[in-house]
């Protein structure tokens, strides 16, 4: 197979990057990314001589139907987006421009290239929230409800996916997944907040509604279930990967604490930023039912397998710290 994953610089992206080659070493591999302040080569330094890495956006039509062409590019993975809920409340336009419009530019330039298969990557953020005593769990059947600007920038992306299948026939498929966590994890997400604060003493900033909950899976996990639709999953058809598993915001602070022995007097209340969702969980039976994939990561071996890879890597991490353009407490001031 001769496969382009977009967004591969990142954090998930790498780590299907590496996952692919491991998995499917006479495959061709192109790696997409347009290098934002997410996405860093180093992610891909330990692979970079068994890929193509392309520096270019997905909104640039040009650039990769050019890539598509040089390629020969048969299967398209599409990572690519805008994704931290903070900067969407600061920055909501920079969302739309890439995970809608760029959505779309990307699915026209997979159409005019005649590729035979495109995935794409979605969350379980599209459907809104549930409540913190609620029984239920999102299907993929549940409707949209995305109550922030990256959920709705990500459910139109969807929508626009969807829409090249079923009026130009493209052949697409959908993964909506749980919360990532995973070594190289940019650090302004949760995990390696806490854990890169923690590990310099500095106070854990746990959002008022500290109980709300996520639902939580390896990275590794989520690109075992990723293969696992392109090798056997229906076109046009949604997949939801997760894993059952939930924890609270409260909960990833005291298990960061204790992986690190530090008291839990480092944790310190913040507000909420605006639209804090309180509560996802995926019904993943349809992708254990069809395709047989299970995740094969415990949580809690996970968890501090990651937080002591964040304590084992500082010269990962540290020069990424500052290049976040998001200030926590500045929608409080936000008219």
């Amino acid at each position: 197979m001769r496969l382009l994953v977009t967004g591969a610089a990142g954090f998930i992206g790498s780590h299907f990057t590496r996952y692919w080659l491991g998995e499917h070493p006479a495959d061709t591999v192109v790696a997409l990314d347009a290098l934002t302040y997410r996405g860093t080569e180093t992610n891909l330094t330990d692979i970079r001589d068994r890929i193509t890495f392309v520096h270019a956006d997905i909104a640039d039509g040009v650039a990769v139907e050019r890539t598509l062409a040089d390629h020969g590019i048969e299967t398209v993975v599409n990572f690519a987006a805008e994704s931290h809920n903070s900067l969407a409340v600061l920055d909501p336009a920079r969302f739309f421009r890439t995970n809608v419009l760029g959505t779309q530019s990307l699915l026209e330039s997979c159409l005019r290239a005649g590729v035979k298969r495109v995935h794409h990557i979605s969350t379980c953020e599209v459907y809104g929230d549930l409540p913190l005593d609620a029984d239920e769990a999102f299907t993929e059947e549940s409707p949209y409800r995305p109550r922030t600007p990256y959920n709705a920038s990500k459910a139109g992306a969807d929508h626009a996916v969807r829409s090249y299948h079923e009026t130009f026939g493209l052949p697409v498929t959908i993964t909506n997944c749980a919360n990532n966590y995973g070594p190289n994890q940019f650090p302004e997400n949760v995990l390696p907040l806490f854990t890169t604060r923690a590990l310099d003493g500095e106070p854990l900033p746990v959002y008022a509604s500290k109980h709300n909950r996520r639902e939580w899976i390896h990275a590794v996990d989520h690109c075992r279930a990723i293969d696992a639709v392109l090798q056997r999953g229906r076109i046009g058809q949604t997949y939801h990967v997760g894993t059952g598993l939930e924890a609270s915001v409260e909960q990833i602070a005291d298990l960061v604490l204790d992986e690190l022995g530090l008291p839990g007097s480092l944790k310190k209340t913040v507000p909420d930023r605006p639209g804090h969702d309180r509560r996802y969980l995926l019904d993943a039976g349809k992708i254990r039912r069809e395709l047989g994939w299970q995740p094969q990561v415990s949580f809690d071996t996970g968890v501090r397998e990651t937080i002591r890879w964040y304590a084992d890597n500082r010269a990962w991490w540290e020069p990424l710290r500052d290049r976040s353009p998001v200030n926590e407490s500045a929608w409080a001031t936000k008219s």
